[in-house]
């Protein structure tokens, strides 16, 4: 039985490549981490079938554990009333592991990370296995560098099941995780090595060629990529455009006015007055055409001195997804010359108010 996760790069086609495992006959599973990257997927099989089709379920991972795993195995026994997602609780050494306050708010709220650990520590593990086995006939999973915590741990249970098995995701596309709790797997996203090496003694073939090249991005961008962030990405064809630096305050200003040129920021775009995103929250997006993103004064100052690769992990990840969102043009400004345009728009709300 055919159990694989494939390592992809920004726009090699991994939605393509999990639709193309579906058919009307083979019951799917398929799970993905944000509620964006649903509806896309959703909108890929009406496209595909014209309809949704009874044998394929699209869920996003939350859903999943709470519907598919917790509710129906665990809440008549752990008696909770909905979810928290604040961070969990430090417990005490007086707290067993089967103890309930370990796992539940004061309010009665199953704290999120803790979700799946306390499937394992009540012995439903077997019974979650069989469910899936009872019901799918293949699980895919989108997104499945943003595994974390005790959810990764059953990440590897799930894939244990009688069911095949397709994971797909982009290592350096790690900006979020499911969940973190103290020092559970505290160190898997630290180098891509050791997070495939712990997905292949789960027992997965890993797949590194099959999603090797970009199709949204230019050569010109991957190069880009390559040299600036330290990304390994490569074009599936020899296309060129155009990147630039931008430090002429007149193409600023016309970038900024550019209905159709997304700028992606670190934080705080809605503050701009223009069409905007963040770097993390662009993820997922496949509709960009030409982008300009906007570097923070740290990012900035790793961009002039050639040391962007070495910034934050999970600040470079948010730069590469943004750089890497890109079809056609590509442009990098420091914020400062935007920032007129952030206090001109500040003055006016604190004038009207």
């Amino acid at each position: 039985m055919d159990k694989r996760v494939v390592f992809a790069v920004a726009g090699s086609g991994k939605t393509t490549r999990l639709i193309s495992e579906l058919d009307l006959v083979k019951r799917v599973l398929l799970i993905t981490y944000t509620e964006s990257n649903c509806e896309e997927i959703r909108r890929r099989v009406l496209v595909k079938f014209g309809y949704l089709p009874d044998n394929i379920t699209v869920c996003t991972y939350f859903t999943f554990l709470n519907s598919f795993c917790y509710r129906p195995l665990l809440l008549m026994k752990m008696q909770t009333m909905g979810i928290s997602f604040d961070r969990p609780s430090e417990y005490s050494s007086r707290q067993k592991l089967q103890s309930r306050d370990r796992y539940v708010t004061t309010g009665g709220r199953i704290y999120h990370a803790r979700m799946a650990k306390v499937l394992d520590v009540h012995g439903c593990i077997p019974t979650l296995q069989r469910r899936l086995e009872r019901y799918y006939d293949k699980v895919c999973i989108d997104e499945v560098q943003d595994f974390g915590g005790h959810d990764f741990n059953l990440l590897k249970q799930i894939v244990q099941a009688n069911v095949e098995v397709l994971l797909v995701g982009d290592f350096y596309q790690h900006t979020y995780s499911t969940s973190a709790d103290g020092a559970v797997n505290k160190g898997l996203h630290d180098s891509y090595d050791r997070f495939r090496d712990a997905l292949r003694s789960a027992g997965l073939i890993v797949d590194t060629t099959s999603l090797l090249k970009s199709h949204r991005c230019s050569s010109s961008v991957c190069s880009f990529i390559r040299e600036k962030i330290g990304v390994d990405i490569y074009a599936h064809s020899d296309r060129t455009t155009q990147v630039s630096v931008v430090s002429e305050p007149s193409l600023a200003a016309e970038l900024h006015a550019a209905a159709g040129t997304i700028k992606l920021f670190y934080q705080e775009h809605g503050r701009y007055g223009c069409y905007s995103q963040t770097w993390g929250d662009s993820k997922g997006r496949d509709h960009y055409q030409d982008v300009c993103v906007v570097l923070n004064a740290e990012s900035w100052k790793h961009f002039s001195a050639g040391t962007l690769a070495q910034m934050a992990a999970t600040s470079r990840n948010k730069l590469y997804v943004a750089c890497s969102r890109a079809r056609g043009d590509l442009y990098v400004m420091p914020d400062t010359m935007l920032k007129a345009f952030k206090k001109a728009r500040d003055v006016r709300h604190v004038t009207s108010v």
